[in-house]
């Protein structure tokens, strides 16, 4: 809320248009609007100290956070999908601690969260509300878990809640960045014609940004529609067709086969399988990097002196042309590509 105050003066009568905040302050505005949602979400240091947080250190290839209202079938989710067993019943908010399993999926080890249910005004702090999207924040992919039976309604309450903190639904990251300089002051720089924004508007924003380090949060999140086996065969078919949706019954355990495939693709992660000379490469244990990684990031993976030391790959796979082919550090790797690293 912005309070303006007007002083009656016996010269000439002032414009009110002149009175209309610049965009520089609105700028300014923004940023600290920006901070202190973050301080928001970020638990307090008391609630800390006492063990009242339930954030879990991250753990594995990737990080999935399931999110949903109470009794949508998160735990038994859990349960089914990995062999951590999480507590179900039929009564609403069961759990009330952040329970983490592993699914073991491709020779990854994908890390899952079972979220406490959150309520209509987890984003004003109802419910520990805050706590929750603080953590679904920090995961690759966030699973929004829905009652089939309930229609439209939780999703578009729980897309509301996401999206007022500052997780971005389904989008792609925005074309920013900010670049450190050896000197000081801030410089801006735009490589289209901007429509929206102005460097009067971005200067404040940047100041605060690299001040209080708030990074806006950007989600991957989809719909997953429980509970499938309640409904008519039309009402699934509809839920399906939806943009970013799966549907499934962890009761009758149908369609979890294609929920891992579709978590496998939102994840985009790739195997990366190594051989030494002269043997047979190693299935057992694969490299799991993000879809795009050249030679360079396998050899990282494998150890930090690596690249240093690297004369060429040999590389089997959908990548190549021809199999074997010796390619450089800055050949892209695909899924279960067979690589032999040859030093200097």
């Amino acid at each position: 809320m912005c309070l303006l105050t007007l002083v009656k003066s016996k010269g000439k009568k002032k414009n009110l248009a002149s009175l209309q905040p610049t965009e520089y302050h609105l700028g300014l505005l923004k940023a600290k609007l920006a901070k202190y949602r973050a301080q928001l979400l970020e638990p307090s240091k008391s609630s800390a100290a006492k063990g009242e947080g339930f954030d879990v250190m991250k753990s594995g290839d990737a990080r999935v956070a399931l999110i949903g209202f109470p009794s949508v079938g998160k735990s038994t989710f859990l349960s089914l999908m990995t062999s951590t067993a999480s507590e179900a019943a039929s009564y609403e908010f069961t759990t009330l601690t952040c329970i983490p399993g592993v699914i073991e999926y491709k020779g990854a080890n994908i890390q899952l969260l079972d979220l406490p249910g959150i309520i209509e005004g987890a984003a004003q702090g109802k419910g520990r509300g805050r706590q929750v999207i603080a953590v679904a924040r920090t995961a690759d992919v966030v699973i929004m878990m829905l009652d089939a039976t309930k229609g439209e309604v939780q999703r578009a309450l729980l897309e509301k809640e996401l999206e007022s903190v500052g997780i971005r639904l389904n989008k792609s990251k925005p074309n920013i960045y900010f670049k450190p300089k050896k000197g000081g002051g801030i410089s801006f720089n735009s490589t289209v014609t901007l429509t929206q924004c102005s460097e009067k508007l971005v200067q404040p924003l940047s100041r605060q940004q690299l001040t209080s380090q708030v990074v806006p949060a950007v989600g991957q999140p989809y719909s997953v529609y429980n509970k499938i086996d309640q409904i008519s065969m039309e009402e699934v078919d509809r839920l399906a067709r939806r943009p970013h949706s799966v549907v499934i019954s962890c009761g009758m355990k149908l369609n979890l086969d294609y929920l891992l495939e579709k978590l496998w693709e939102y994840l985009a992660l790739t195997c990366i399988y190594t051989k030494k000379r002269g043997q047979r490469p190693d299935f057992t244990d694969a490299i799991i990097l993000r879809k795009g990684a050249s030679v360079e990031h396998v050899c990282h993976r494998i150890h930090r002196s690596l690249a240093s030391q690297f004369k060429y790959a040999l590389v089997w796979g959908t990548s190549t042309k021809y199999s074997p082919q010796r390619v450089g550090l800055t050949h892209m790797m695909e899924h279960e590509d067979v690589i032999q690293i040859v030093k200097k």
